[in-house]
This record gives structure tokens, C-alpha cells and sequence, in this order.
């Protein structure tokens, strides 16, 4: 039996847990039990992918008209998951044919776009825990027999709203995934490969270029203001670099990189992972620059003051050095450039908070109207 212990983290001691998958094979499994036996199982073991074996607790479970249905509760140790805590279900509907059928049921998503691990149309139950729960369902059905599993999530609907899921295509709610059973508390490089789908789907759909927005506003603004795809804009979070270098590794030629001047003037700077307890240069950024265009020391000592980039703009705009956004937009795109090793197109667009175009340097405005996106001041 596998126990979940802790694990050394950044040199911080955190709890492992375990995954949706393990949760929906162990509800599936304590449904047939129930089935069965006509007693809800106190917890229910079930095989590890990479072997070994894990004991579940069942919280509830209850007859149905044709068979059964059990419930555990997720949990993801102390590892920051939206989905920690929810109930995951397990319907089985036991019959004599020897096929197993996955569907989705309430708060459990479906696959409408392509380039995921799961085809079109199918509910979003990862590889991994479908054969999960197979084994699990198999070793205590009838020898022979089949049945059908409905996995549900109740509060999966909502919880989704906080994923990726809706811009990946997977509509209804969350996806039960997992490659090992247990949840490993996330570490930085763990959320940088959660990110590497989206570029992946992108190519799915045929596209060569992309637009990296640091967050979900950044990709609504480029979506639904400037048309571009939703498809072809992938979020890289403060992991400019990393994704960067993903798009050159999945063969993507061209690259807008599109946000907010205070998240993008980092990169200007040579900073390609912008969480700000790494490094933050961004008011010295923008007065050195103002500092090349004339701005006079006063008001660039006034910048200085400023607590936020954003704050910093009126004083751009009394001193009419509002050329600096795209000087700025350029640095953004060399230094990008560079630390591609020149296997990048890359073109910058530079925001305010109201998502305006504060600059745009040529290569992005070339990128654009190649592609017949509105990216233009």
C-alpha cells in the first residue's frame, strides 16, 4: 500500500495528495462494491499506474435505478488545485456485454476543439484515469461483464470557470486527469507544463503564428477586441522565456507578445520570468528610456515616485513622450528575440489597464495583417 506522505518543495515540507482520476476509479470501484454487496464500502483500494496501491475513503454512496453510485472527496495534500475538496461521483450501470463505456455527467467536461489527449466529442477523462477506472471497475465485476460509468463532479461546472478548460474547448466542467494517481505538490516546473497544451491545440488548428498574453484578460482583449483567434492565444503567466522556447521547440515561426506595459516592460529589460520577487525593474525601465527621449529630471523624478507603471503613464503623456511605448514595444521584441536565439518572429503589443494600445513595434503590426488580425492603433 502506497502512503501519501510530504514532500520537500522549493525547502518547504508539503503534503502529497491525489488525483481526480484516482478519485473517480475509486468511486467507480466502490459503486460496483455497493452494487453488489448492497453496503456502501468504507474506503476502497485502488492499483497505482506506476504501481503500487492506494486506500480511498468513500464518503457516500446509494442505489440507483439500474445500478449504483459512490462519491470521494478530492483531495489535492497542499497542492494549490481548484478542484481540492470537490466531490467526484461514480455511477456504474453494470451490464452483460464486456465493454466498459465512460460518459460524462454533470460538472464533467467534453472535448469540442482538437490537439488534447482526448478526441472530440468524448468526455474529458484523461488516458490515464480511464484506464484507471477500467482496472478498477474490472476487479470486481462479474468476470465477462461490462458496464457503463458515468463520472460527475457537481460543483465541476463552476470550478471549471477557473481553468484553462473553456479556452481549450473542454465545455461543461473540469477534466479528471492524473499520470501517476498522486499529486505531487506543484511546483514552479509543473505549472510551466500545464501551460504547453495550449500551444499544442494551437498547432492542432493549423497555426503557425501565436499571441503570448500573461493572463486570461490579456487573451479575452486579444480575442474579443483585436480577433485574433482564441485558439492561436496561449497564456505564459510570468514564464516568458519558458514559453518562448516552447513555441520554437513546437515549431511555431511567429510570436506576438501581447499584455500589460507594466507585466511586458520587464522583458524590455532582459527579464524573462516576471513574477516580481524575481526581479522588478520596471519604473527604472521606463525612466531610462523617457530619460533617451528627453524627459527632464524633474518628472522623471516624479516617475520614480510612482507606485505603479500604470500610475507613471499621465506623466508620460504631460511630457508628450508617448513615442517611448513604442521604442519600448521594440526592446520587448530584440530581447525576445534574442533569447530565442533569432528562431523567433517575434512583434510586441503594449497595453494600458483599459486594454488600449499604448505601442506597437512594425514586426507585430507585419505579424497581424499577415494573419488578418485587427492589431492596429
Amino acid at each position: 500500500m502506497t502512503e501519501l506522505g510530504y514532500v520537500s518543495v522549493e525547502g518547504k515540507k508539503l503534503r502529497q495528495g491525489f488525483t481526480t482520476g484516482s478519485c473517480a476509479a475509486a468511486a467507480a470501484k466502490a459503486a460496483v462494491l455497493l452494487y453488489t454487496n448492497r453496503v456502501v464500502p468504507e474506503h476502497v483500494d485502488i492499483d497505482l499506474p506506476n504501481g503500487g496501491s492506494l486506500r480511498l475513503s468513500v464518503k457516500a454512496g446509494e442505489l440507483t435505478a439500474k445500478g449504483a453510485m459512490c462519491c470521494v472527496i478530492k483531495d489535492g495534500g497542499d497542492d494549490p488545485d481548484i478542484t481540492h475538496g470537490l466531490e467526484i461521483w461514480a455511477e456504474v450501470l453494470p451490464s452483460p456485454a464486456h465493454e466498459i463505456i465512460m460518459q460524462a455527467g454533470i460538472g464533467v467536461g467534453t472535448v469540442t476543439k482538437p490537439g488534447l489527449q482526448v478526441p472530440v466529442g468524448e468526455p474529458a477523462i484523461n488516458p490515464v484515469p480511464r484506464q484507471m477506472i477500467e482496472h478498477s471497475v474490472r476487479e470486481v465485476l462479474p468476470p465477462g461483464g461490462g458496464a457503463t460509468v458515468i463520472i460527475s463532479v457537481p460543483a465541476g461546472t463552476e470550478a471549471a470557470k477557473k481553468t484553462l478548460n473553456p479556452k481549450l474547448g473542454v465545455i461543461g466542467g473540469i477534466s479528471i486527469l492524473g499520470t501517476t494517481g498522486i499529486v505531487q505538490p506543484m511546483s514552479e516546473e509543473a505549472f510551466k507544463a500545464s501551460l504547453i497544451p495550449q500551444l499544442v491545440q494551437a498547432k492542432g488548428y493549423g497555426h503557425q503564428a501565436i499571441v503570448l498574453v500573461p493572463g486570461r484578460i490579456g487573451a479575452k482583449r486579444a480575442h474579443e477586441t483585436f480577433g485574433i483567434p482564441a485558439e492561436a492565444v496561449a497564456e505564459m503567466s510570468n514564464f516568458v522565456g519558458f514559453m518562448l522556447m516552447e513555441c520554437v521547440a513546437h515549431n511555431i515561426n511567429e510570436v506576438i507578445i501581447m499584455g500589460h506595459i507594466s507585466k511586458l516592460i520587464k522583458v524590455a529589460a532582459g527579464i524573462f520570468h516576471t513574477h516580481n520577487r524575481v526581479a522588478d525593474a520596471r519604473l527604472e525601465t521606463l525612466a531610462a528610456h523617457c530619460a533617451l527621449l528627453g524627459m527632464p529630471q524633474a518628472d522623471l523624478q516624479r516617475l520614480m515616485q510612482c507606485v505603479t507603471v500604470e500610475g507613471a503613464l499621465a506623466i508620460v503623456q504631460e511630457s508628450g513622450l508617448q513615442a517611448v511605448y513604442e521604442i519600448l514595444a521594440r526592446q520587448v521584441s530584440k530581447r525576445s528575440t534574442e533569447h530565442a536565439y533569432g528562431q523567433l518572429k517575434v512583434g510586441t503589443v503594449l497595453l494600458n489597464m483599459a486594454g488600449d494600445i499604448l505601442g506597437i513595434d512594425p514586426e507585430a503590426g507585419f505579424i497581424a495583417k499577415k494573419h488578418g488580425w485587427q492589431v492596429k492603433i
